[in-house]
């Protein structure tokens, strides 16, 4: 009910992949978005008085240049604190994690450096003329909620939606294929975007139609013999290989028992 309830009010971003299947994303309103922003306003506020503390020598030397220093200090802060995290964080900022937001692509996939970069860099003419007047219509127009720094970069903002490992991702780990060295370490080289996208249909092909779901994996299946290099085992289906794929990409019951151990010490 929750997920319907929130895709009424925020509407939805489609992905069709290039094997026309399409995945769903449910867009973030723009209230749920001026919540993070007023996060990330206080945190930017907050580090550029502490930045001004440590340079306050300098406003005491040249002091009819504090007022401009400030101002500066500010937009370098700010410039700096969406672009750095959104990149470190695959499109979040505390902000924006605090409230399960994220910056994605519009295809889907998530954001580097250029994308952060630009739609950071476009901030102040969204701030315009003031609390983010251009930027907030601009969204109340768009049909993706996209304000001007979005539309340049070709990005949206999204309610992330908290997917669990389902069993047969644990099932598989008893396949013997998993135990062979030269297959994980060649799954461990797959691209980022690979990885997204075996994970994430994986998560979600439960939410495919079966003929959707077929043509997805048997295109999938393929693709990643091509990627590793590695021919699939007879007895598997395309799914169950892909499947063994997505199981070497997530970490080992040891080693998730490890890092809670280390947690607890």
């Amino acid at each position: 009910m929750t997920d319907a309830t929130d895709t009424l009010l925020d509407g939805t971003h489609t992905v069709l992949t290039p094997e026309y299947v399409e995945f769903r994303f449910t867009l973030a309103g723009l209230y749920s978005r001026f919540l993070a922003l007023l996060l990330d306003t206080f945190v930017v506020l907050t580090l550029t008085r502490t930045v001004l503390q440590v340079v306050q020598f300098v406003m005491l030397v040249f002091p009819g240049y504090g007022s401009a220093l400030a101002i500066v200090v500010y937009f370098l802060v700010d410039w700096g604190y969406g672009i750095t995290l959104e990149t470190a964080w695959s499109g979040q900022t505390v902000g924006k994690r605090v409230m399960g937001l994220r910056v994605i692509q519009q295809s889907g996939v998530r954001i580097g450096f250029y994308h952060a970069a630009l739609r950071n860099l476009a901030r102040p003419v969204d701030k315009l003329p003031l609390l983010y007047m251009v930027g907030g219509v601009t969204a109340l127009l768009s049909g993706s909620h996209q304000r001007l720094g979005d539309m340049l970069a070709g990005t949206i903002v999204v309610r992330e939606r908290r997917l669990k490992a389902p069993s047969a991702l644990g099932a598989a780990a008893g396949e013997g294929l998993l135990a062979d060295p030269l297959f994980v370490s060649r799954v461990k080289r797959l691209s980022a975007e690979a990885r997204e996208l075996v994970l994430t249909a994986a998560l979600r092909r439960e939410e495919l139609r079966m003929e959707a779901r077929l043509r997805l994996f048997s295109a999938l299946g393929t693709r990643l013999q091509e990627l590793l290099d590695m021919e699939k085992p007879a007895h598997l289906s395309d799914e169950k290989w892909t499947l063994l794929v997505a199981a070497a990409l997530l970490p080992s019951p040891d080693a998730r028992a490890g890092g809670r151990a280390r947690a607890v010490a």
